[in-house]
């Protein structure tokens, strides 16, 4: 039902803070709460029985009206809890979420109010930014939905439920929105209580559920600090631990429960597609990282979950993503050496399939030798920007950086297009500085190879060591192009070493793999970036005592 508008007067907001031994970032996240000045008339904090100087920077506060402690004598165990009694607390229309190790972006709040009150709307959705720190990198979070320079098409719209726009079901986060508190309320919408892990899930779930009246916007709401070098890792970080992995699937067990339960089997059916399309690859392609314990109680605990999804959810999935869950069903064990990097490749970001590219008997591509020989179905209909194609490389570091690329032919898909070229880009890690340099691919035993040059003053940095990654853009003669990540080959081992470039400039030189090979230049020609090579070995080796 739509609402009545809300005055400028009374449409005001109750920040709700949860903190939990987070004196060192608490300040910070109450201070961008309140800066936002007369639009947050409470700054509820929610101590979930803190055992550190949490109580101190509360009381820092202590002559600031709008800020109300709120102490629990009893930690929790989650998230959901304290933000429930945070709703419960607040007195105003409109509640806002904010966690103590995050800011609220300036203007948030006046912003999403003017949405609010225009569109009478029970949910305004804003945008999100996740920041990695401490290098400081930003990336709009969910960015097909809400960053139009990504194509996005919902910020400016107002919807009756997102039955129409099931892609929104990818939208996990609580923070990013504005919800009026009566909304909430009037449809008991809670967070799970207790050690009820991604929480957000569920509570979005039953959001959604609740047909709200919901703007979509393009307003800058959020910071997510990400900070991956922390002693107390979010829990979204923690992938190596299987109980995360257990959780996040109880999680989506949950979303999908709602929906049905609220009759929405659409979304139910959207919700394992996302699944399938996210959560599943983020965690398959750390698989080979894994221990070998580790890999075979993630290998069962997935494959019960998926035996429970509708056949339209998997057919609804991207092609990769398909091939994927068939081949998880068909291995009743983890696979390993080949077949498991097989299995983590595809699931990477840019997905891949590196050779051997097996057959079935009547010459069908397949995933993986039997009984993992799944159908690779939809590999004919795939564009050159889906084609999981691989490209190897080799470096080589003087007065000129050499690159040296294998392009692998892919069950005939790559030569039917006829490459013509490579485009090799260079992106500087830390301050997203790009370069790129292009040549020809020239055939070569099952498929093509090409050599990329470029002046190594141009990958230097003044004073500090430069952290270069590489993407391989193919072209195609009928003028289309496809992307690939550039990975080491296989056994690659990484070299280091001093090389002399132009004028006599002594040079420390990394050519290294991650962990999942994606090849990576890191060059220095000064003392201080000497330095931060040291510093770097230092802690790598601090990390694994």
């Amino acid at each position: 039902m739509i609402q009545p508008p809300e005055s400028p007067d009374t449409a005001r907001v109750s920040v709700v803070v949860i903190a939990y031994n987070d004196a060192e970032h608490l300040g910070d996240a109450i201070r961008s709460a309140l800066a936002q000045g007369e639009g947050v008339g409470e700054v509820l904090v929610v101590d979930d029985a803190s055992e550190d100087a949490t109580p101190d920077v509360l009381a820092g506060f202590a002559d600031e009206p709008r800020v109300r402690p709120l102490r629990r004598e009893v930690n929790s165990g989650g998230c959901g809890t304290p933000r429930n009694d945070g709703i419960a607390a607040a007195v105003h229309p409109y509640v806002l979420f904010l966690d103590s190790d995050d800011v609220l972006i300036p203007g948030a709040v006046d912003g999403l109010l003017a949405v609010a009150t225009a569109e009478r709307a029970d949910v305004v959705t804003g945008i999100c930014v996740r920041r990695e720190l401490p290098g400081g990198r930003e990336t709009v979070w969910a960015a097909p939905l809400y960053d139009v320079s990504r194509g996005a098409t919902l910020p400016g719209t107002v919807l009756d439920g997102i039955e129409d726009h099931p892609e929104l079901v990818l939208d996990t986060l609580s923070v990013n929105k504005l919800y009026r508190r009566a909304f909430l309320n009037g449809h008991a919408i809670r967070f799970p209580e207790g050690a009820f892990h991604y929480e957000d899930f569920v509570f979005g779930a039953r959001v959604q559920a609740a047909a709200p009246r919901l703007a979509v916007t393009d307003v800058p709401l959020y910071v997510w600090h990400v900070r991956r070098q922390a002693a107390n890792l979010s829990i979204s970080l923690r992938q190596a631990s299987l109980a995360n992995w257990e959780h996040r699937v109880a999680a989506h067990r949950a979303v999908v429960e709602v929906f049905l339960k609220a009759g929405h089997p659409a979304l139910a059916t959207a919700a394992q597609t996302k699944f399938l399309d996210y959560d599943l690859p983020m965690y398959l392609r750390e698989l080979p990282r894994r221990t070998a314990a580790y890999r075979a109680d993630w290998w069962t605990v997935t494959r019960d979950h998926l035996a429970g999804f509708d056949a339209a959810a998997v057919a609804a999935a991207p092609a990769p993503n398909r091939w994927l869950y068939a081949g998880l069903m068909a291995l009743t064990a983890v696979p390993e050496g080949r077949e498991l990097t097989r299995f983590a490749e595809l699931a990477a970001g840019r997905p891949r399939l590196a050779p051997p590219y097996p057959r079935a008997e009547d010459g069908a591509p397949v995933l993986a030798a039997a009984p993992a020989d799944v159908p690779l179905d939809g590999l004919a209909e795939l564009t050159p920007a889906e084609l999981p194609v691989a490209v190897d490389g080799a470096a080589s570091v003087g007065g000129a950086t050499r690159l040296t690329l294998t392009v692998h032919e892919l069950y005939g898909r790559v030569g039917a297009r006829h490459p013509v070229s490579v485009r090799v880009g260079f992106t500087e890690r830390t301050s997203a500085t790009k370069l790129s340099a292009e040549a020809p691919l020239l055939p070569a035993d099952e498929g093509w190879t090409a050599t990329v040059r470029v002046p190594t003053t141009k990958l230097l940095r003044s004073g500090r060591l430069a952290s270069w990654s590489l993407l391989a853009e193919l072209r195609y003669a009928d003028g289309s192009t496809g992307c690939a990540e550039i990975r080491a080959p296989d056994g690659f081992a990484g070299r280091r070493g001093v090389v002399l470039g132009r004028l006599g400039r002594v040079l420390l030189v990394q050519v290294v793999a991650t962990a999942r090979r994606g090849l990576v230049l890191r060059l220095t020609g000064g003392a201080a970036g000497a330095r931060q090579v040291v510093s770097g070995r230092i802690r790598r080796l601090l990390a694994r005592r």
